[in-house]
Formats: C-alpha cells, sequence, structure tokens
C-alpha cells in the first residue's frame, strides 16, 4: 500500500510561513499535494469563485518545491483537487497553518476552515489549523514571533493519527488552534462565542465623502462561563481541538417547530 495523499491549502496564499512549514512537516507522514491561493484570501469564508474562469499553474516555492497555485478561493483549491486536478483523491485535506486563530463563532469567517468544511462536504477528512498571534501589541511592548513550525508538528502527529484510526465521520471536521506560547497540553473543546468587539470607523475620504471601515480589538481574556470553549483553551495556553460539522440544524428546536407544524398554512391566493 502506498503513501496517503494529503492535500495541503490555506487562505493566506502560497508564500504564507505557516504553509511552508506545513508542507515540510507533512512530508513525514505521507505524499504532500499543495494547491494554494496565489494572493490572501483570508475572511473569505465559503467563497467560490464562479463569475470567471479559474487558472491553475505550477510555481515552485522559495526551497525549489514544485507546487501548484491558483486564483481561486480556498474553497475553490479544494474543489479543483477533488474535481480532478490532484493526482488522485486525496486521503485527508489540511488548511493552514494559518496566521491568526480560527476561534469561538468567528469560525464562520475563516477561508482556513471553509477549505476544511469544503473537503468534508466532499467526504473527505479534514483539518484546519491555525496559530494564535496574540493580542496587538502595545506600543513599546516587546513581539513575540508565533512558531509555525510548532504547529505544523503537532499537525503532522494529528494527521498521522488521524489517517490511523480513520475516526472522522463524512461531513465532519476538526478545527485546531495553537496558542501563541508553549502549550501546556490539549484539551478537546466547543465552540466559544467570540474573542473580538467590533466597532466602527467612521471618516471622510480627501474628496469629502464618507466611509466606514469595519474594525475589531481582541478581548484580552476569555468571556465567563467558557471554560470547556476553544477560546478559553487557547487565552490559556493549550491547544485546542474542536470537531465541526456541516450539519447547521438546530435539532431541539426543530423538534419544537414540527410539533406546531400543523398550525401554519401557506397564504390564501
Amino acid at each position: 500500500m502506498g503513501k496517503p495523499l494529503i492535500l495541503i491549502t490555506n487562505d493566506d496564499g502560497y508564500l504564507a510561513e505557516g504553509l511552508l512549514a506545513l508542507r515540510e512537516e507533512l512530508e513525514r507522514v505521507g505524499e504532500v499535494w499543495v494547491l494554494a491561493p496565489d494572493r490572501n484570501w483570508s475572511a473569505a469564508s465559503r467563497t467560490r469563485v464562479f463569475h470567471k474562469p479559474l487558472r491553475v499553474s505550477p510555481v515552485r516555492l522559495p526551497d525549489g518545491v514544485l507546487v501548484h497555485i491558483t486564483n481561486g478561493s480556498p474553497s475553490d483549491c479544494v474543489s479543483l483537487a477533488l474535481l480532478g486536478l490532484a493526482p488522485r483523491r486525496p486521503d485527508i485535506v489540511v488548511s493552514g497553518v494559518n496566521a491568526g486563530a480560527n476561534l469561538g463563532r468567528d469560525v464562520t469567517y475563516s477561508g482556513t476552515v471553509a477549505a476544511a468544511m469544503e473537503a468534508a462536504q466532499w467526504g473527505v477528512p479534514a483539518v484546519a489549523i491555525s496559530q494564535d498571534l496574540g493580542p496587538e501589541r502595545e506600543e513599546g511592548e516587546e513581539a513575540r514571533s508565533p512558531d509555525y513550525r510548532r504547529a505544523a508538528r503537532f499537525a503532522a502527529v494529528l494527521v498521522e493519527r488521524l489517517l490511523e484510526e480513520q475516526i472522522l465521520p463524512p461531513g465532519a471536521l476538526l478545527n485546531v488552534n495553537v496558542p501563541l506560547v508553549v502549550p501546556k497540553g490539549i484539551r478537546i473543546t466547543r465552540l466559544g462565542t467570540s474573542i473580538w468587539k467590533d466597532y466602527l470607523v467612521k471618516g471622510k475620504d480627501p474628496h469629502g465623502r464618507d466611509y466606514y471601515w469595519l474594525a475589531g480589538e481582541m478581548l484580552a481574556s476569555p468571556p465567563p462561563g467558557e471554560e470547556d470553549t476553544d477560546v478559553w483553551a487557547v487565552f490559556s495556553g493549550y491547544i485546542s481541538i474542536t470537531p465541526l460539522q456541516l450539519d447547521l440544524t438546530d435539532h431541539e428546536l426543530l423538534k419544537e417547530l414540527r410539533a406546531w407544524e400543523g398550525k401554519l398554512s401557506p397564504p390564501a391566493e
């Protein structure tokens, strides 16, 4: 039996440091095939490009390794690969390592998580992995550099285990976040709420026209009552692994709504 085929993509673009580290580490686990965006698609969610042709080109990474890039989104990368561009059907898809955490309800914005969701939709096991960058530095505060290599090494360990045990059911994926500090351990978590406090910046451009800038500030600590969430785990220095599924149905509410389904009727003509 040959080596498993691992498809790698991301939303930061093919030259991102996290992707380079991930490719090198996953080479120990199986045959790696990379199809990544040619530019940054952060916060693209499950954007798909249908209004223009997609192009795919071979390029060499700084270390000389040949990979493929496209003008499409992270989700497009996975679809292109699974529709026939990959040498064969991948055994697993790994998206990342993203520059910045993808935590709580904000995962719905993430291009990194979206790529893993696209794979799950095709029934292929998938992992999204992100490296927390910490809060913005105060003026004069010393910067801490993220260790993408550490996150990539953990991804390799996790992928090897997933390939061995084949635990992920169809339609499921794992969302992994690695803290900025040396991890204290690993926590299996549920999604938290949000790590951002949003605000609106207003101004005028040089022509006197109003503009609006959607901005946000990262929370200094997790909200109360989130001790079993991904937000709490990463803020507390743990690697967080959160199982996600494509089925967004609220099954408990579904039962309640069905109880008064017969009380509703379509409008009369």
